[in-house]
């Protein structure tokens, strides 16, 4: 008899099965324990950082904003992907455009403290829908739309559907031009219904903790990341489950939502201003900023140098400047009725 045909002794008959049975309960108690984990850790962080604006409900989603007041001409913020409102008070945005504006700044669907129902597909079109809805409820008047990355197809979208009832737009850092994008596709997992969930509770965290510094410093290159950014934002918050699965959702979509908006962008009349950094690493100021300004009737192009994506904390001067010019002409120059209200969806 040959010697390997001994040396590996056979499993007793029937114990395979029973064996596999008892390795899968082992790895499902092991992951239900992380998410249990995950889950707690997530609601201390929320008892840390708890949210500091007003809520509304609208069409089912419980809404998130903050909202300075004020007798001046309105401003409405909206953040990028991953983030929150806390990113435009972080950045001193929301604070240095208060003096002179009233300010909304609402945490979309997923972020922050907004919640974000499985019911529908967040698109920009759908997102602009819930905030047309959530600025008519608080009586916004013909405001300047501000939109960062993400969000910048967020704002284009409103306003192509409330055209006459915005005052103009302001884009930062954004997203305009479907390309090939590895950041999509590696998140598409995640955005999955129940893959995505086993993932977002268990595996995702413990990832995005250990690439949050590689993650960070790409976001503000070519500078350091802000201090400002480090000190204020609940960077923990970002981490919960529920935001990861937005975020996922949100890169998953980002090619697709672009594509379905480019061939409208033409017919957009609002006066949009247009600001990229020179040293995006995220999304290339020439190809996608650029490119739209080509693309508008009404378009002004501002590429600064030596800033990056997150270009709000370091060009807080530029954006107001921009918000101010599309403020003053509103105010007679472009034959807007005055007091106009967003359109119902």
């Amino acid at each position: 008899m040959p010697a390997d045909s001994r040396s590996v002794p056979a499993s007793p008959p029937g114990m395979a099965l029973p064996m596999a049975f008892a390795a899968a309960g082992a790895t499902a108690g092991v992951l239900a324990g992380k998410a249990i984990a995950e889950w707690r850790h997530a609601r201390r962080v929320e008892a840390r950082y708890p949210p500091k604006g007003r809520f509304m409900t609208l069409d089912g989603v419980r809404v998130h904003y903050f909202d300075t007041g004020g007798n001046g001409s309105s401003v409405v913020l909206l953040h990028g992907n991953g983030t929150s409102v806390d990113d435009m008070e972080a950045s001193g945005l929301l604070s240095r455009l208060s003096r002179n504006h009233r300010v909304v700044a609402f945490d979309r669907p997923g972020f922050g403290y907004s919640s974000r129902p499985r019911t529908r597909l967040w698109t920009p079109a759908a997102q602009a829908r819930l905030l047309a809805a959530a600025l008519r409820r608080l009586d916004v008047r013909q405001p300047v739309i501000v939109g960062h990355s993400w969000a910048t197809l967020v704002a284009i979208a409103l306003a192509l559907e409330n055209e006459g009832s915005i005052a103009g737009l302001v884009l930062l850092s954004g997203y305009y031009f479907p390309t090939s994008r590895s950041d999509a596709v590696m998140n598409a997992p995640a955005a999955l219904p129940l893959l995505g969930d086993i993932m977002n509770y268990t595996i995702m965290p413990s990832l995005m903790r250990l690439s949050l510094r590689r993650m960070l410093k790409k976001q503000f290159r070519p500078r350091a990341v802000a201090s400002a950014f480090m000190r204020r934002f609940p960077i923990e918050l970002i981490l919960r489950p529920w935001q990861i699965r937005a975020q996922a959702e949100e890169s998953a979509m980002m090619v697709p939502a672009a594509a379905a908006l480019r061939r409208r962008y033409g017919t957009l009349r609002l006066p949009t201003i247009i600001i990229a950094g020179a040293g995006d690493r995220v999304v290339s100021a020439k190809r996608q900023s650029a490119r739209l300004a080509g693309k508008l009737r009404n378009g002004d192009l501002h590429i600064l140098p030596g800033l990056g994506h997150m270009l709000h904390y370091a060009a807080g001067e530029e954006i107001e400047r921009a918000i101010d010019t599309l403020s003053r002409i509103d105010g007679g120059q472009n034959g807007v009725a005055d007091g106009a209200m967003l359109s119902a969806p």
